[in-house]
């Protein structure tokens, strides 16, 4: 289902979760941020399925951001 301009759900619960994934013999942690279907099909959510981003802390807080988009010479 695609985003829906009209919804407006800005706050939801959501999740961290780690899955531990085997590659070869050893096993590597992979993190990731459940974010709550309803604010992910809210009309303003910024991001777009498979978009990278970029992820930071600053002030005891995670932020995630659109990537910046390089100039090509």
């Amino acid at each position: 289902m695609l985003p829906n301009e009209a919804t407006k759900v800005i706050e939801g619960k959501g999740r961290f979760i780690n899955r531990p994934t085997k590659t070869g013999k050893k096993f590597y942690d992979r993190f990731f941020i459940y974010v709550p279907t309803e604010v992910a099909r809210d009309g303003t959510f910024p991001f777009k399925v498979r978009e990278e981003v970029n992820v930071r802390i600053e002030n005891n807080r995670l932020i995630i951001e659109k990537m910046k988009e390089q100039k090509k010479e």
